[in-house]
């Protein structure tokens, strides 16, 4: 009697942890959650708002909410060169087009000879390479 009762004691434990664990957690950390259904919980109109998962580093051009074109992605570049990269010119514009939206990489020549990368998002954001730690 004595076993059975520790057993169910060990159990009912065991469950309060469990639920308690599950109580503080939330239900948003599991399938649907953060990670790959975090696009289906926010939908496309939020990206178009800016609340899209990508975090800080990303500037320069307004979310669109059709792909933008290779001469769009460019004059967006230009505007981030112009502000942010003084003395820089692009010299090149590359479509990667491994995923369903076409995104862009944009080489770019410094006064000193210096290169720096650029990634123009298919929705029109501006990210550094490498990126910024922060």
């Amino acid at each position: 009697m004595k076993t059975v009762l520790t057993v169910a004691v060990t159990i009912a434990a065991m469950v309060g942890l469990a639920g308690a664990a599950l109580a503080f957690i939330g239900p948003r950390h599991g399938p649907g959650g953060m990670g790959h259904g975090m696009m289906r919980q926010m939908g496309p109109h939020m990206m178009a708002q800016g609340a899209g998962p990508m975090g800080p580093g990303m500037r320069g051009g307004a979310m669109h909410a059709t792909q933008v074109s290779e001469d769009r992605a460019k004059a967006i570049a230009q505007k981030y060169v112009d502000e942010q990269l003084k003395g820089f010119t692009i010299e090149k514009v590359v479509p990667s087009t491994g995923t369903p939206r076409t995104m862009y990489t944009v080489e770019l020549k410094g006064p000193k000879g210096e290169s720096k990368m650029l990634h123009v998002s298919p929705f029109g954001h501006v990210m550094p390479f490498p990126m910024p730690r922060g």
